[in-house]
């Protein structure tokens, strides 16, 4: 079979053939996702689009999500967007060195990191990015041959669709709520509802409740997190599923495959493996801050202004963050590398390659403290902490992290689940030990 030579030809990378510089980088995207994540484990999933409604908004609290939406809010997975981009070129180029057809070795490897995602989606929690990044992996890795200024140029026209997908839904959102004030402006008067009021009514609660909660919806959810069971995992499959299609259609495989198609091409033209000066990586900072932060800023100052609406962030306030974040993140690609480069700060870049060559282990492993911490099922912490609370459990996960993965590396090869999805991949099992036992 093909499969089984290329399989036999090929063989994971060797620790001493990694790339540092990317394995830091992603450790750092990885770490900083955790900011992003944490409230969607200990909060209302509906403090998202309106962060007023639990965590707290006012002094510190509204100081951490004030800097987690400059800093951190979609910036760190576009990091790790990227970089996946890159890992399917690097892949692919070790497995073409080796005699090995890189097609079949990467959609096995896509095949057995679904399967990963999927059990991580449905068993452990809901907000899973594995499977969409299958998703995506799969549908980008033929371009992978592409010139590195195709694929650069390439990647923001893709992530270009999901605004001309999305923004028109801000359209239909705002008249959906003229519709249904003016029916509740009749309510409230004592008056009767034709059929047409009655039905905007009804499609408002049914279509667009999720970016206005009502005390009751909100009182629901925290019943159900509270108390867990099957109605919860019955939700969590829902919203998963949701994402996962839908979603992924008009949103998901625009944003995530246009920054794997970046990240490509950024690693063609030598920008990830710090082999560009530091002046370079230094401009790369300042151009990517200094263009990125003012869009975020704005977009934030917009929301603000729009009361968080759902019609006005569909049609103009997500954009400035869309956009903005990309830039922003490649500031933090460009200050880390420039750190790599001058080889400052050498305990933390070696403990966050650390963590970027476990980042599956670590991804999963921040899941399940997480979920052990605020479920129902472990300590059952969930809408207790505020937003400055949630970033001691952040410190602490990351320091644990930093501390455990270069010790867990001084022994053994590869990470617990890296070690797994690996000997699946080759379909043979990998040796563990460093000392090759």
């Amino acid at each position: 079979m093909i499969e089984e030579q290329d399989a036999a030809h090929a063989s994971p990378v060797a620790s001493g053939e990694r790339i540092g510089s990317i394995d830091a980088l992603r450790g750092f995207a990885l770490l900083g996702i955790l900011v992003m994540n944490i409230p969607f484990f200990a909060l209302s999933q509906y403090t998202y689009p309106d962060p007023r409604h639990t965590g707290g908004f006012e002094g510190l609290d509204y100081l951490v999500w004030y800097v987690s939406e400059l800093f951190f809010n979609m910036k760190m997975m576009a990091i790790f967007s990227m970089l996946f981009g890159a890992g399917m070129v690097i892949f692919s180029d070790r497995a073409a060195s080796k005699g090995a057809a890189a097609g079949p070795l990467h959609y096995r490897r896509m095949a057995w990191l679904l399967l990963i995602g999927l059990v991580h989606a449905y068993a452990i929690w809901f907000g899973d990015i594995l499977v969409p990044y299958v998703i995506c992996g799969a549908a980008v890795f033929p371009l992978r041959r592409l010139s590195g200024r195709a694929l650069v140029v390439l990647g923001p026209l893709v992530m270009l669709v999901a605004v001309l997908l999305n923004a028109p839904y801000g359209l239909v959102m705002g008249e959906a709520r003229e519709a249904m004030l003016e029916a509740q402006s009749v309510v409230d008067a004592g008056g009767a509802l034709t059929g047409a009021q009655q039905g905007a009514l009804d499609a408002w609660v049914d279509e667009f409740e999720v970016f206005y909660p009502t005390p009751e919806l909100l009182a629901y959810e925290a019943d159900l997190r509270n108390n867990g069971g099957i109605d919860l995992l019955k939700k969590h499959a829902r919203d998963t599923f949701f994402f996962e299609t839908f979603g992924m259609l008009i949103w998901g495989i625009w944003r995530i495959g246009g920054l794997m198609l970046l990240g490509m091409g950024l690693y063609k033209l030598r920008v990830f493996d710090a082999s560009r000066s530091l002046l370079f990586y230094g401009a790369m900072a300042a151009i990517g801050y200094g263009a990125g932060l003012p869009l975020v800023a704005a977009g934030v100052s917009a929301m603000r202004a729009h009361g968080f609406g759902g019609a006005e962030f569909f049609l103009t306030d997500a954009w400035w963050n869309y956009g903005g974040s990309v830039l922003v993140a490649l500031g933090h690609v460009g200050l880390v590398l420039a750190v790599w480069k001058l080889g400052a700060l050498r305990w933390l870049m070696g403990a966050l390659a650390a963590v970027g060559r476990m980042a599956l282990t670590n991804y999963l492993m921040q899941s399940i403290i997480c979920t052990y911490l605020f479920y129902w099922w472990g300590l059952g912490l969930w809408g207790t902490m505020s937003r400055g609370e949630l970033m001691l459990v952040v410190g602490a996960v990351w320091a644990l992290q930093l501390v455990v993965s270069p010790i867990w590396l001084m022994r053994f090869r590869f990470g617990p689940m890296e070690w797994v999805w690996r000997s699946l991949t080759y379909w043979k099992r990998q040796p563990m030990l460093i000392s090759g036992g």
